[in-house]
């Protein structure tokens, strides 16, 4: 039941389509459906990660995290928009140059692995979908089971996205790889922007 729960938990923190989610596509396309599955496994990592925090309640932990928010948002706002930047940039068929994701599965990992775990945002929506959930008070084993789950459902949402992503890159001729390009470029760059100037401004 836990683990369960877990699942539907990962599937619904990873489902919705946001920066992550237009990173692990345009890897998948642009360096095949390995390099995107990898990339959603960092991301899959850290909703696992924040999953434990929050569900074993580590007060401390939370504090630390949530006085770091305004600087780890912007520093992954930035860091998005540098991705952005090289996307628009990128030639039709050239290989990916995004930062430690170049011809790297580490890299690919660990640069969405950073991201996501550089919005601490996250962890306040675990700790409400928990709380909301009454988990809190389960078992050490149940815990842990709500835990593999979240990292479980969360890794078979990245695991569909970069098959089905995948089915469709030997159709795309140059010029829809160079429109991809440019469009990924400029939502991974306005959703960068709109990191930074949204804890700047509030």
């Amino acid at each position: 039941m836990m683990l369960a729960k877990g699942l539907l938990i990962g599937l619904s923190i990873a489902a919705p389509v946001g920066p992550i989610g237009i990173l692990c596509m345009k890897r998948t396309l642009t360096q095949g459906r390995r390099f995107g599955f990898v990339s959603g496994l960092g991301a899959a990592s850290a909703d696992g990660m924040y999953g434990l925090i929050a569900a074993f309640g580590f007060g401390a932990v939370i504090a630390r995290i949530a006085a770091l928010q305004t600087a780890a948002s912007i520093l992954g706002g930035l860091f998005l928009c540098f991705l952005g930047y090289r996307s628009f940039r990128s030639a039709a068929g050239e290989r990916s140059a995004e930062a430690g994701g170049s011809g790297s599965l580490a890299g690919a990992y660990g640069t969405t692995f950073l991201l996501t775990a550089a919005n601490p945002v996250t962890i306040l929506s675990f700790l409400g979908i928990f709380a909301g959930l009454d988990v809190m008070d389960a078992s050490l084993p149940g815990l842990l089971a709500l835990v593999l789950g979240v990292f479980a459902g969360s890794a078979a949402w990245w695991l569909f996205l970069s098959i089905a992503v995948g089915a469709i890159r030997r159709t795309l001729n140059a010029g829809a790889m160079r429109g991809i390009n440019r469009l990924s470029g400029l939502l991974l760059l306005g959703f960068g922007i709109y990191s930074v100037f949204d804890v700047m401004l509030f």
